[in-house]
C-alpha cells in the first residue's frame, strides 16, 4: 500500500543518490577495515533511515511495508552491509516494542530507536538454539520486582554498537517449549552483560557480531515486552514475518546490483573480437538472473501488500524469504562466471557481494526451516478445510 507515491518517488531518489554517491565509493574501504565511517552512519541517521517502519507519533517515517520495501530495494544496491546497520532498528530491534510492548515501552525507545541515537539487537538464538528457538535455555528467574537473567546469546546482530537489546528468555522452567518463553528490553549497560569477541565472518564486513552473555543480571519487571511473561516467542515470530519479507528485499536489491555489474563488465570486455555480450551463454546467465529477480521483487510486493492489509502472511513471507535467498546466491554465481577470472579477484564488487549474499540462506530462518514452516502451514489449512 503506497499512501503517497510523490512522496515515496522524492525518498527513493534520494536514497539512489545516496547509495551511487557515498555508499559504493566506500564499501571497499568499509570491507577492508571492517568498519562503516561514523560520517556515513550520521547521514543515515539525518536521511530518517533508522526510522523507516517505526510511527511517526514516536519519531519514525511510519513506512507501510511496501513503502518500506521499495526504499530497501534501492538501498541493498549498495552492499548489504549498509542496511544491517540500520536493519535491527528497522526490524527485528524495534518491531517486538511497536507489536506488544507496553505504551511507556514505546515512548521510552522508539524515538532514540527511530533517531538511530540508540542501535537495538535482537537476541534469540544461542549455541543449542538456532533453528530450534524455542527450545532456548536463557532463564530469567523472578525475585521480586525484579528478573534474574543468565544465559548466553550467539550471532547477535550489531550487538558490538546496540544500546538496547531484545532479549528472549525462559520465564516458566515447568514449560519446555515456546509458552514459557517471554521477552525483555535490556539497556547494554546493565551490570551482568558482557560482550564475545567480534567474529570474523565470510563476508558483510563492517557489519559486526558476536555473543551477549548475561550472568546474574538483574532487570526490572518494566523491562518485560509488555508487561506479560509467555508471550516472547508468539512475539518472536510475529517479528519475524515481517522481516522475512524485508530480507528477501534485500536479496532483490543486491540481486539487482549484481547484474548491474554483470552488464556493465559484458559489454565492455571483449573476446573473440567482439564484446562477450553478444554470446548466447553470456546471455542466457544474463536473462536467467533477471527472470529470477523480477520473480523475487513481485513475491516481495505482493507479500508486503497483503501484510499492510492485515492479512495473515506466514507463508508468504518464509515463500518469499526461501525464494529470494536462493535466488541471489544463484545470480552471485552467475556473476562471478560471467566477469570469468576477473570475479575471483576483489578489485570487482562481484567478489565481495558473492561472499555478502550466502549469509542470507541462513539467518532469520534458514532456507530448510523455511520449507518446513511453508509446509506445515499448507497442511493445517488443508486439515482445517
Amino acid at each position: 500500500m503506497i499512501r503517497d507515491q510523490e512522496t515515496l518517488n522524492v525518498m527513493l531518489s534520494t536514497v539512489s543518490s545516496f547509495v551511487k554517491e557515498r555508499l559504493i565509493p566506500v564499501e571497499e574501504e568499509v570491507a577492508e577495515n571492517d568498519n562503516i565511517p561514523e560520517s556515513i552512519v550520521d547521514e543515515m541517521r539525518e536521511l530518517g533511515l533508522f526510522g523507516l517502519s517505526i510511527p511517526e507519533e514516536h519519531g519514525g517515517l511510519g513506512l507501510t511495508l511496501e513503502e518500506e520495501v521499495s526504499i530497501v530495494f534501492e538501498l541493498c544496491k549498495a552492499a548489504p552491509v549498509f542496511r544491517s546497520m540500520i536493519g535491527t532498528n528497522v526490524g527485528i530491534g524495534s518491531l517486538g516494542i511497536i507489536i506488544a510492548g507496553t505504551k511507556e515501552q514505546k515512548e521510552k525507545y522508539l524515538p532514540q530507536l527511530a533517531s538511530g541515537k540508540m542501535i537495538a539487537s535482537f537476541c534469540l538464538t544461542e549455541t543449542d538454539s538456532g533453528s530450534d528457538a524455542a527450545s532456548l535455555r536463557t532463564s530469567a528467574v523472578k525475585d521480586g520486582d525484579y528478573y534474574v537473567i543468565n544465559g548466553t546469546k550467539r550471532f547477535i546482530t550489531n550487538a558490538p554498537d546496540a544500546g538496547l537489546f531484545t532479549v528472549f528468555a525462559r520465564t516458566d522452567s515447568s514449560k519446555k517449549r515456546a509458552s514459557g518463553v517471554s521477552g525483555f528490553l535490556i539497556e547494554a549497560d546493565t551490570p551482568g552483560i558482557s560482550l564475545g569477541k567480534n567474529e570474523k565472518k565470510m563476508g558483510q564486513q563492517g557489519g559486526h557480531v558476536c555473543d551477549v552473555i548475561f550472568d546474574s543480571c538483574r532487570v526490572h519487571k518494566s523491562a518485560l515486552i509488555g508487561g506479560v511473561e509467555g508471550n516472547g516467542f508468539k512475539t518472536a515470530m510475529k517479528v519475524l514475518d515481517k522481516s522475512r519479507t524485508h530480507i528477501a528485499a534485500v536479496c532483490v536489491g543486491v540481486a539487482e546490483r549484481i547484474i548491474e555489474e554483470s552488464l556493465n563488465y559484458a559489454v565492455s570486455r571483449k573476446q573473440f573480437g567482439k564484446p562477450i555480450a553478444e554470446f548466447q551463454l553470456i546471455q542466457g546467465m544474463i536473462a536467467d538472473s533477471k527472470a529470477e529477480a523480477y520473480a523475487a521483487k513481485s513475491m516481495v510486493i505482493e507479500t508486503a501488500r497483503k501484510y499492510d492489509e492485515g492479512k495473515k502472511v506466514t507463508i508468504e513471507s518464509s515463500s518469499s524469504k526461501y525464494f529470494a535467498s536462493e535466488m541471489v546466491c544463484r545470480v552471485a554465481d552467475k556473476g562471478v562466471q560471467i566477469h570469468g577470472g576477473y570475479g575471483y579477484i576483489r578489485e570487482y564488487a562481484v567478489e565481495r557481494l558473492y561472499r555478502d549474499v550466502r549469509l542470507f540462506r541462513i539467518y532469520e530462518g534458514t532456507s530448510q526451516i523455511q520449507q518446513l514452516i511453508i509446509a506445515k502451514n499448507l497442511i493445517s489449512d488443508a486439515e482445517d478445510k
